[in-house]
């Protein structure tokens, strides 16, 4: 399995995020990152390769060019307002709620405000160097599935499925599963699949293709009634206009084991199957683990062999994405048991 990596997620060093109404230590940390890639090699899965540059052009395709620019600028627009180039952190503290106009501003807190959804998602210096790699880590792996290869990994790294069209939160910043999906479209996939499992809803994938019938999205996460992002993630959203019936959401109850998990997985994989999906994009976060610091299913690490099996059982080419998980210590055998699962099934048919 080709695996596709750039370092230069490493810029992107968040020291601290909000959490319970206080600045507690940040969890989407350089480390994930580092971890999975060592594991990587250590395993020999085979080639690991530099993403290409990254295509602009396909980026303003699931995210609005005034918020590509926004991102692209921010630091530099930080540092022309005055404010300290030390910082390492920066929030937002303003939104334009309901009742308020959704406009952008020309002050960098207006601006902010108008691109994010959350107060927990700090940019830095870094953030756009980073965020852009990873998508085209993401980009990367997409073109050489278009290019004949059966299964990719894409070890992106800040994830992206939280990334809306026009707004950043949930730690994420550019879409990077949206982005494969587009680049396999195209490249000339009639149809694409995208499966996320990471524990929170991908949101902003779902936004992203919400009234597209090219693709299809299907989530299996904890249920929005309880856990972030709380306002998207319900099974009664199911898409809209040319996109009716392209959405699925299986929202599952805080506390799901595998027994649990592994039914929900067979319903989304079939959907997929009716679908008639030419290709495939698997939003991989490993936070449905046991010990995970912020989320709340109990997976074990030999369940992620399981679930590399299962996902390994599909015939259409994947583009396998990094996206959460934050136990960092166990990060990098989930990662392992998640691929060797794949590769061992798929070798077998």
């Amino acid at each position: 399995m080709l695996t596709v990596y750039s370092p230069e997620h490493t810029k992107h060093n968040p020291q601290v995020e909000m959490a319970d109404g206080k600045l507690v230590p940040a969890v989407e940390i350089p480390s994930r990152g580092d971890m999975v890639f060592g594991a990587i090699k250590t395993a020999g899965f085979g080639a690991i390769e530099p993403p290409d540059q990254l295509d602009r052009a396909l980026v303003e395709q699931v995210h609005t060019p005034d918020y590509v620019d926004f991102l692209e600028s921010f630091w530099q627009r930080w540092l022309d307002t005055g404010r300290d180039p030390e910082a390492e952190d920066t929030f937002p503290f303003v939104w334009p709620t309901p009742g308020l106009r959704r406009i952008a501003t020309r002050h960098l807190d207006g601006l902010m405000g108008r691109y994010s959804f959350d107060a927990g998602t700090p940019m830095g210096p870094g953030t756009w160097a980073a965020a852009s790699a990873s998508a085209s880590v993401a980009q990367t792996a997409a073109g050489r599935i278009s290019g004949g290869a059966a299964h990719v990994f894409a070890l992106c790294r800040p994830p992206g499925h939280h990334a809306m069209p026009d707004a950043y939160g949930g730690y994420c910043f550019l879409n990077n599963a949206a982005i494969a999906a587009q680049a396999l479209r195209n490249a000339g996939a009639d149809k694409v699949a995208v499966l996320d499992v990471d524990y929170h809803h991908g949101n902003g994938t779902q936004a992203i293709f919400y009234a597209r019938g090219d693709v299809f999205f299907t989530s299996i996460h904890a249920d929005p009634m309880d856990e972030y992002p709380y306002f998207l993630g319900h099974a009664d959203e199911v898409g809209d206009g040319n996109g009716k019936g392209a959405n699925l959401n299986v929202p599952l109850p805080v506390g799901t084991d595998w027994a649990k998990y592994s039914d929900a997985l067979k319903t989304a994989l079939s959907a997929i199957e009716d679908f008639g999906a030419d290709a495939l994009v698997v939003s991989l976060g490993l936070d449905t683990f046991e010990r995970d610091p912020i989320s709340r299913f109990t997976l074990t690490s030999d369940d992620f062999n399981r679930l590399g099996s299962t996902l390994g059982s599909i015939r259409a080419p994947v583009v396998i994405v990094f996206e959460g998980g934050y136990a960092v210590d166990d990060l990098a055998v989930n990662a392992v048991n998640t691929l060797t699962g794949f590769l061992d099934r798929h070798a077998t048919g």
